[in-house]
């Protein structure tokens, strides 16, 4: 009971030395391949899955913003199963860190800005400015909408880091009160126990949807600038 709250989101060490590069690159180690011609019932599984959220993504883009596929794909895999694994007991979740979060946002966030303005350069620089703006708030709305699109790789990488760190947080009050209850009275212990099990179920859709909704914002960015 005297842990610190905030343990759980220190980035673990081994001998002195960061772990988290080494759990940053253990998720890709559990997707399943396979080297069979007739794949099995979790391969063919994963790739109906891989192939409805590509097309759900992909359908709005033009034939250069589907070369993002592979990215997109990958990306909303490691962030799916990077959430799931940290809601194992005694684990690390990387996606609590902003730093990582950010890691994430920048590069892309700034790939699709670049090439909108290599591709689109009018049509990128008239969001700066929208049609028929009176002359006298031209100066002001174009401060306001570079601030808004200077601020969209923040904004993807709190959003992430918030959610997944509430939910962790919750999770380790209640349990905490589970476990001081079990001494005291067992009827409360057990409704505190249920509602964990049923907080448990829904960060594990949080996690799923997180890594959803991260990888659409990236594709709308995307969209935005093809």
């Amino acid at each position: 009971m005297n842990e610190n709250l905030f343990a759980s989101f220190i980035a673990p060490t081994i001998l002195g030395l960061p772990a988290a590069v080494l759990i940053i690159l253990f998720p890709p180690l559990l997707t399943p391949t396979s080297k069979y011609l007739i794949n099995n019932r979790l391969i063919t599984t994963q790739q109906w899955l891989i192939k409805l959220t590509s097309k759900q993504m992909m359908t709005m883009h033009n034939t250069k913003g589907r070369t993002w596929s592979l990215m997109l794909v990958s990306l909303i895999i490691f962030i799916a199963t990077t959430n799931l694994l940290g809601l194992l007991p005694h684990s690390f979740t990387p996606t609590t860190q902003l730093s990582m979060n950010l890691a994430m946002a920048i590069p892309l966030w700034a790939g699709a800005v670049i090439m909108g303005f290599r591709s689109k350069i009018k049509n990128a620089l008239a969001h700066f400015l929208p049609q028929g703006t009176p002359t006298p708030l031209i100066p002001m709305l174009v401060i306001i909408e570079t601030i808004s699109l200077l601020i969209q790789p923040m904004a993807l990488a709190v959003r992430l880091t918030a959610n997944i760190t509430a939910g962790h947080l919750l999770m380790h009050l209640i349990g905490s009160a589970t476990l001081a209850m079990s001494t005291i009275n067992l009827p409360s212990t057990l409704i505190i126990f249920t509602i964990l099990i049923l907080l448990t179920i829904l960060e594990i859709a949080v996690a799923l949807i997180q890594a959803y909704v991260f990888t659409l914002l990236v594709s709308l960015y995307l969209h935005d600038n093809t």
